[in-house]
């Protein structure tokens, strides 16, 4: 017995591309909380001086991750329109860009700040820890959605028609891009309390 190869019709897909887009956005709303909670801690538990991190290597990064973003617009304008070499290329990149990210804080920025800071002593590094900690797992979360669906339209299942899970990929590389924009200079520019000083 072959299994059931039925694709619904354009205007199925659409109904439930409708529904998907709400659930994905209840998602994200529900997660900017969480995430919001940590940036709010940062500014009412963190001592007065910001912890000594490397700020060269914190601008690197948060530029890696905007270019990141822009490549992945690029990847969705392109699958929109049928352009399945430049999805596939404009992804791939935003993939090695996400890694990158992901390298320079977890493996670099990490072990240098350790210097400087500790998790299980003081304030400043479990917030620091948390912060970047939390967002480096929706990165690699982020990463993941991203290689399934870079290798999805590998295999030529997106159109321009139908492409909703590049859609929700590319919402929610940009969610945690504007999460890293509160989250550097909260971290690595802002040097005292701003909220209940």
């Amino acid at each position: 017995m072959s299994a059931d190869t039925h694709q619904p019709s354009l205007a199925e897909y659409r109904n439930r591309t409708i529904n998907n887009r709400l659930g994905l956005w209840l998602f994200l709303f529900s997660d900017a909380f969480v995430f919001a909670g940590l940036f709010v801690t940062r500014f009412n538990l963190m001592p007065d001086s910001r912890p000594e991190l490397n700020q060269f290597l914190g601008l690197i990064v948060t530029v890696v991750l905007l270019i990141s973003s822009v490549l992945m617009n690029r990847a969705e304008i392109a699958i929109g329109v049928g352009d399945q070499k430049s999805f596939l290329r404009n992804t791939m990149l935003t993939i090695i860009l996400g890694t990158i990210f992901l390298v320079g804080v977890v493996f670099v920025e990490w072990p240098l700040a350790a210097q400087h800071i500790s998790a299980s002593e003081g304030v400043a590094g479990s917030i620091f820890y948390t912060m970047t900690g939390f967002h480096a797992f929706h990165v690699l979360t982020g990463v993941a959605f991203l290689f399934i669906v870079w290798n999805n339209g590998r295999k030529g299942l997106y159109t321009a028609e139908r492409h909703f899970a590049v859609e929700a990929a590319a919402i929610y590389w940009h969610f945690v891009d504007v999460v890293w924009i509160f989250f550097y200079p909260a971290l690595y520019l802002i040097g005292s309390k701003v909220i209940g000083g």
